[in-house]
């Protein structure tokens, strides 16, 4: 297990890079902590496998350190860096059992076979293929060979850290579930630091201690789930995390208060945002219909989602989506939201304004 430090990092898949855009991963800097697990979660090219191979040590940065604990790495060939890596496609030997997939790098090590035996039969239980040890890997399902790369990441107990990279793009979605519980109690009875690359805001949220947000090559931000949900440092944190996400509307803001389509809304807290444009951000979970005052709104169309009601508005030209309760009945004469005021953030040019007097940030 390491510690894992990421000092002026940044790369280009171009030789000379010139501008901002040339930047495949712009300038961080970041310390991962020893045991904890992280998920780098983004949209599809936004670095998170181009940060996830530097770490691997399959790519080396165009400029800055990569540290595991105190000790430079950045030049040290991936063998060195004593890392698991599981790929987002199955990565087996077709000739060999899967008990012997799962053993592999037990074996490689010069492990005791007893300590292989039990470990073997440890994963195979985790992944549900016990019943198949003796089974030859060719003929397998993709999920199932798939199931076999994940537990082969897993069975060493040494690593400094175990790199996953969109791991469960071929498993079925009641096996997901299952692989994802079964992995966050592995983490918490070994203490491996880990780090899980996805698209899917479920699996990064239900997997990691905290959740490290990607934008166009930059870490926007890095919480707990509930810091993402609550507090979006970024507007695409905001309309990333959530379904739907963060209903987001130009405004005025002066001091304390808010002006959004002409109409008046406190904000609980005083804001001073400089910056070209100022925007307030409100989750669905946060509006409140009303018929009697508020911001003018036009319900476009309800949806009933089981647990809930999505109501889909029109605000001065823009979708505002609002949560309702189930049970809850929407009046045909409902004209106006209204904004729970702990719900509301200021954002400017689409970074989170912290406040400069009242509620605390």
């Amino acid at each position: 297990m390491a510690k894992i430090t990421l000092e002026n990092l940044a790369h280009s898949y171009l030789d000379n890079p010139k501008n901002d855009d040339d930047w495949a991963l712009k300038e961080m800097n970041h310390v991962w902590n020893d045991g904890e697990a992280y998920a780098l979660l983004g949209s599809s090219g936004c670095g998170k496998s181009t940060l996830l191979n530097i770490i691997s040590g399959l790519v080396e940065p165009s400029q800055g350190r990569i540290l595991f604990d105190d000790f430079d790495v950045t030049q040290a060939a991936t063998t060195q860096r004593n890392i698991a890596q599981v790929f987002q496609f199955p990565v087996v030997y077709d000739t060999m059992t899967v008990r012997n997939n799962l053993a592999f790098p037990l074996m490689n090590r010069g492990a005791d076979i007893k300590y292989i035996n039990e470990r073997v039969r440890k994963i195979a239980e985790m992944i549900g293929m016990k019943e198949q040890l003796q089974r030859k890997a060719r003929g397998l399902t993709a999920d199932a060979k798939q199931k076999i790369s994940l537990g082969r990441g897993m069975v060493r107990e040494d690593v400094n850290a175990i790199l996953f990279d969109e791991p469960l793009t071929v498993i079925d979605p009641h096996m997901k579930w299952e692989l994802r519980t079964q992995l966050k109690s592995l983490h918490n009875e070994f203490g491996h630091t880990m780090i899980y690359v996805t698209h899917d805001q479920t699996e990064a949220l239900t997997f990691a201690d905290k959740v490290v947000v990607m934008y166009d090559g930059r870490v926007v931000q890095m919480g707990t789930p509930q810091e993402l949900f609550e507090r979006p440092a970024h507007t695409f944190v905001g309309y990333f995390i959530g379904s739907p996400g963060m209903n987001v509307l130009d405004a005025d803001i002066q001091g304390g208060q808010a002006n959004v389509a002409g109409t008046p809304v406190d904000l609980g807290a005083h804001y001073t945002p400089q910056g070209h444009k100022i925007q307030i951000g409100v989750r669905p979970e946060f509006v409140r219909l009303s018929t009697d005052g508020g911001i003018p709104a036009t319900v476009q169309r309800v949806e009933d989602v089981g647990r809930h009601k999505i109501v889909r508005l029109d605000v001065a030209g823009t979708e505002v989506n609002a949560i309702v309760g189930e049970d809850q009945s929407i009046a045909t004469d409902t004209n106006a939201v209204q904004f729970d005021v702990a719900g509301i953030n200021i954002y400017a040019d689409d970074w989170r304004v912290t406040p400069t007097q009242g509620a605390a940030p």
